[in-house]
């Protein structure tokens, strides 16, 4: 467990890989900060790594002003440094959930996700030395997840095993080399619209693009042999 910083430094630095770098964090940032409920909610992810399930829902994570400081800024924040006292309990009135905390991950200049941490009912708030280690911890992860995604990145896609995609997701590269809609796509693959534009969202970091079109060019010959 976490006795100081530096140990959920090491923790982060030892990790050979994202899943490796979650259940670190997991593992230590809990008992470091003194919170009831934990996790790292990762954009466009499978999956959310979570302390357990009683994890904080997406009404405390988004559509409140502690969620857009973070988006906005991808800087860290409590509900105390952007509300008025007690206003917190207008967005969420979970009594474990009383002072929530949320920290940036930040990779190649956009927000990849965000570290969360909350607090019961009769537990302190959140307090400035708390915000600037959560920033300080959020530096070490958004390094440590940029450094992993460099290893992992593809250096060239000439050969189909050079592909980072998924067999789903290369389903829906060939449906859009087709020139079908994200609810066209839906529909083929029995998945829902958003779901679509989630993995395409995905197959987009993968591949270092921007756009369908840029996508297909690159995956031009790997969509041909398959």
């Amino acid at each position: 467990m976490a006795n100081s910083l530096h140990d959920l430094f090491q923790a982060i630095a030892k990790a050979q890989n994202e899943q490796e770098l979650r259940l670190a964090v997991m593992d230590t940032v809990g008992e470091y900060f003194g919170v009831q409920h934990w996790g790292i909610y990762l954009v466009d992810d499978r999956y959310t790594a979570e302390a357990d399930v009683n994890s904080i829902p997406d009404v405390c994570l988004e559509s409140n002003p502690v969620g857009q400081y973070v988006v906005e800024r991808h800087a860290p924040a409590h509900e105390q440094l952007v509300l008025p006292s007690g206003d917190w309990k207008n967005f969420c009135s979970r009594h474990d959930h009383e002072h929530v905390m949320s920290g940036p991950i930040v990779c190649e200049g956009r927000l990849v996700g965000t570290l969360n941490l909350t607090r019961a009912s009769g537990a302190p708030a959140f307090d400035a030395n708390n915000l600037a280690d959560l920033s300080a911890l959020c530096l070490h992860l958004s390094a440590k997840i940029a450094t992993l995604q460099a290893q992992a990145k593809p250096k060239t896609l000439n050969s189909p095993l050079a592909n980072p995609l998924t067999p789903r997701e290369l389903e829906i590269a060939a449906l859009v080399a087709q020139g079908l809609t994200n609810a066209e796509i839906g529909e083929k693959l029995w998945i829902t619209q958003n779901s679509v534009k989630q993995a395409l969202k995905r197959m987009f970091r993968k591949l270092g693009v921007s756009a369908r079109t840029e996508m297909v060019a690159k995956l031009q010959n790997v969509l041909a042999s398959s």
